[in-house]
């Protein structure tokens, strides 16, 4: 077996376990701590799109920046979408003006 396929069974099978952790994590928080949660994870999300920024940075175009702009626009749509899905939340604890 090469080390490329080694190295790709291993992100492979360290990506299974971590959607499975992740999931059975996230199962488990109630309700009243999503919004916070919703923050983190945007502010994570804000963390990939400076990662992938530096991918697609000014070289010629190949494979990596390619995959380096589409997870920049994926990660800018999370980000986005995240804070409009916190902003909904926080508004629901809002006092009705009367």
């Amino acid at each position: 077996m090469s080390s490329m396929t080694t190295g790709l069974l291993i992100g492979l099978v360290v990506f299974v376990l971590a959607s499975f952790v992740g999931f059975e994590v996230i199962n488990k928080v109630p309700p009243t701590l999503h919004t916070p949660l919703m923050s983190g994870a945007n502010a994570i999300s804000g963390i990939a799109v400076v990662g992938a920024i530096l991918i697609a940075g000014p070289r010629e175009w190949n494979l990596t920046v390619i995959l380096g702009l589409i997870a920049v626009v994926l990660a800018t749509v999370n980000v986005v979408g995240g804070f409009l899905v916190t902003d909904r939340m926080l508004q629901m604890f809002k006092k009705k003006a009367a």
